[in-house]
C-alpha cells in the first residue's frame, strides 16, 4: 500500500499542473481582465458596462473609442480607455504584472506555487495567503459540520430504509426527502431567515458572522454554544438538499447486498440479521458510499457554500472566490482553485485508504 500511496503523490504533480497550465491560459485570453477593470475604474465605468464593451465587435469599439478618447489614448489596445495617457496605462499593466509577456507570467506562477507563494490580491493590498486563512474557519465550519451531519444522518437512514423496504416508514422518509432536495439552498436559507432571524416571526438566531461581537469575553462554554449559534440556520439550510442523494444511495447499496447469494447463505446457516447486516452487508455495500466523498466534501466546503455565505453574510472561501472572479483577481482566483484541486487530490487517496479500511480483500498495490 505504501508503493501505491507513493505513486498517487507523486501523480498529484502532473494532475496540478495540466489543471493550473489549461485554466491560466484560459482565463487570461478571455476579455475583462485587471488592468481593463482598472481601466474602467478610472474612467468611471462599470463592470457590467465593460463587460458589453469587452464583448462588442472590434472594428466598432476601435471607431467608439477614436471619437470619444483624447489623442493620447487613441492607440490604446484597452477598450474604454478614454482620456488616459499611454503613461497611465503602462503604469497600470506594471502594477498588476501585465507588462511581462504571458509566458513569463505562466512560469512565475508556476515557480511561486512550487513554493507556496500565491503573492498579493490585485484589489485587496493584501496577502492571498492571509485572505485565505483568515476565511478558512468560515468554511470548514460549514463543510465539516454539513458533511458530517449529512453522512451520519444518510447511512444509518438509508440501512433502515432498505432493511423496512416497502413499509411506511421508508415511504414519508422518501417523501420528505426529495421535498427537500427539490428546495433550492438559497431559497430555504431565506425561509429561515424569515421565520427563525428576526424576519416576520422569531427571532432565535443571529443572521450574519461566525461568532458574536463579545465572543473574547465569554468563557469556553458560551463560545461553544455562541459558535454553534451562529451555525445553526447555515448549516440547515446546507444539509436539507443533501440528504435524497445520499440516503438513496445507501439504501439501494443496501438493498442490492442483501439480495446477493452470500447473504442467503449466512441465514440458512443461522447467522443473526444484525451481524449479517453489518458483519457482511455493511463493509460491501459502504464502498461505492465512501467512493463519492471527496466529491461530496469538497461540494460542501466550496460551492454548495457560497450561496449560503452570501446570504447569512459569512465571510468565506467560496465567496472570496466568486467575488474574486468577478473582480478578475486573478492571484486570488488561481489560489483557491490550486488549493481546492489539491484538496480533492489528497481526499482521493484517503478514500483509496479508506477503502482498504472498509474491505481489506481491496489491495490497490497489486492492480
Amino acid at each position: 500500500m505504501t508503493a501505491y500511496i507513493v505513486r498517487r503523490l507523486l501523480l498529484i504533480i502532473p494532475t496540478m499542473w495540466a489543471i493550473i497550465t489549461i485554466n491560466f491560459f484560459i482565463i487570461q485570453i478571455a476579455p475583462g481582465g485587471p488592468v481593463e477593470q482598472m481601466i474602467a475604474n478610472m474612467s468611471g465605468i462599470s463592470s457590467a458596462l465593460m463587460e458589453r464593451i469587452a464583448g462588442t465587435n472590434q472594428k466598432e469599439v476601435g471607431q467608439a473609442d477614436i471619437a470619444q478618447s483624447s489623442g493620447s489614448s487613441e492607440s490604446s489596445k484597452y477598450r474604454g480607455a478614454k482620456g488616459l495617457t499611454p503613461e497611465t496605462i503602462k503604469e497600470i499593466e506594471k502594477r498588476f504584472g501585465f507588462d511581462k509577456p504571458m509566458y513569463v507570467r505562466y512560469f512565475i506562477m508556476l515557480k511561486d506555487y512550487l513554493m507556496f507563494d500565491f503573492g498579493e490580491s490585485l484589489f485587496r493590498g493584501r496577502t492571498v495567503i492571509g485572505l485565505i486563512v483568515e476565511r478558512m474557519p468560515v468554511s470548514i465550519s460549514l463543510g465539516v459540520w454539513s458533511t458530517l451531519i449529512v453522512y451520519l444522518v444518510c447511512i444509518p437512514l438509508g440501512i433502515k430504509k432498505a432493511v423496512t423496504h416497502g413499509s411506511r416508514f421508508d415511504v414519508w422518509t422518501s417523501t420528505l426527502i426529495i421535498l427537500g432536495n427539490a428546495i433550492p439552498v438559497f431559497l430555504f436559507a431565506i425561509l429561515l431567515i424569515i421565520l427563525f432571524a428576526g424576519g416576520n416571526y422569531f427571532n432565535w438566531f443571529p443572521l450574519r458572522g461566525l461568532v458574536s461581537i463579545n465572543f473574547d469575553q465569554l468563557s469556553w462554554w458560551q463560545k461553544i454554544l455562541d459558535y454553534f449559534w451562529h451555525l445553526t440556520l447555515p448549516i440547515t439550510a446546507m444539509v436539507i438538499g443533501g440528504f435524497a442523494t445520499l440516503t438513496l444511495l445507501s439504501k439501494n447499496s443496501f438493498l442490492d447486498e442483501i439480495g446477493k447469494q452470500y447473504v442467503i447463505t449466512a441465514r440458512a446457516k443461522g447467522v443473526t440479521e444484525k451481524k449479517i447486516l453489518y458483519g457482511h452487508v455493511f463493509r460491501n455495500a459502504m464502498i461505492i458510499i465512501i467512493a463519492g466523498f471527496p466529491a461530496a466534501f469538497i461540494g460542501m466546503f466550496f460551492t454548495g457554500s457560497m450561496l449560503v455565505e452570501v446570504i447569512f453574510s459569512l465571510e468565506g472561501l467560496g465567496l472570496l472566490g466568486f467575488e474574486a472572479v468577478v473582480q478578475r483577481d486573478y492571484p486570488i482566483m488561481f489560489s483557491t482553485l490550486y488549493i481546492f484541486t489539491l484538496m480533492g487530490l489528497i481526499m482521493g487517496i484517503i478514500t483509496d485508504i479508506t477503502y482498504t479500511i472498509v474491505d481489506p480483500r481491496i489491495d490497490f498495490e497489486k492492480r
